[in-house]
């Protein structure tokens, strides 16, 4: 009988999407918690206690500094209630026990600006950013994306197209480090791009929706653990939830739930 998978999605200060979030983890087979990040701050709940760490999307105090800049701010300097150990420490500690951690939109810009993504060479600082889009205007949409299936990332192992909507005002990936650029193509960390209807990367809007550089739509880091992409898998676990479902002859599962479930089957082979 596998063993329990533990995971949390950290809710509060803007977040609006940690229960699709938390549903998805429980049909991938998980146990999920939603927990407020105060919880973890006073040391209600341990972070070491969880095997998936969900950072969902939202609106991180309101977007008011910057997408989720306060956000960073407040996970790489508050200290936990109680413990010599600030959350940044609990964070690194989780880790590097070998955990899986994916952040989704919102989430996803916590990572980079925490500088957890991408980390290359275990360079733990800020190099990229996700920025307004070209479109100078909140992205609501559907896009196609092309997964490298070189990557090293868990959460996309097996797969090579998806289809998940996007919606965010700050989804466009950008760095101005062109070593930083070139590893991330080097290691095949850029795990998903924006494609065309053919599947291939585009820097075309509205394909694109918000002129990533290269196309980005996710990355992750050299252990392919560290996960982070503007689209919602959570937005996508049942037919219902395409756009065309009533149109098209679907499977039951929507292909956002296909990365759920690679985490929780490498969680159950390699950590339990």
């Amino acid at each position: 009988m596998a063993k329990t998978v533990k995971a949390i999605v950290i809710s509060g200060n803007g977040t609006n999407c940690e229960r699709e979030v938390a549903h998805a983890c429980r049909l991938a087979g998980a146990e999920a918690d939603i927990v407020h990040i105060s919880e973890l701050l006073t040391g209600r709940v341990d972070l070491n206690d969880y095997h998936f760490l969900n950072l969902a999307g939202g609106f991180l105090d309101g977007d008011d500094l910057g997408s989720a800049k306060a956000g960073a701010n407040r996970l790489l300097h508050a200290q936990v209630t109680g413990s010599a150990d600030s959350l940044a420490t609990q964070l690194q500690h989780f880790i590097a026990a070998g955990k899986l951690v994916m952040g989704v939109c919102n989430g996803f810009q916590l990572l980079v600006k925490m500088g957890l993504l991408p980390a290359i060479d275990g360079n733990i600082q800020q190099t990229c950013t996700l920025t307004h889009n070209d479109s100078g205007r909140f992205e609501d949409r559907w896009c196609r994306l092309k997964v490298d299936s070189a990557s090293p990332c868990v959460f996309t192992q097996g797969l090579e197209n998806l289809y998940l909507p996007v919606r965010h005002g700050e989804g466009k990936f950008v760095t101005t480090d062109v070593n930083t650029l070139q590893q991330l193509e080097n290691h095949h960390l850029t795990v998903m791009k924006y494609a065309d209807q053919q599947f291939q990367p585009t820097l075309n809007y509205p394909e694109n929706p918000n002129g990533s550089l290269a196309a980005i739509a996710g990355i992750c880091d050299q252990t392919g653990r560290l996960f982070g992409l503007m689209p919602h898998p959570e937005a996508y676990i049942h037919r219902t939830h395409h756009p065309r479902w009533t149109r098209e002859d679907l499977p039951e599962e929507g292909m956002g739930l296909w990365l759920y479930q690679n985490a929780v089957n490498f969680i159950q082979q390699e950590l339990l």
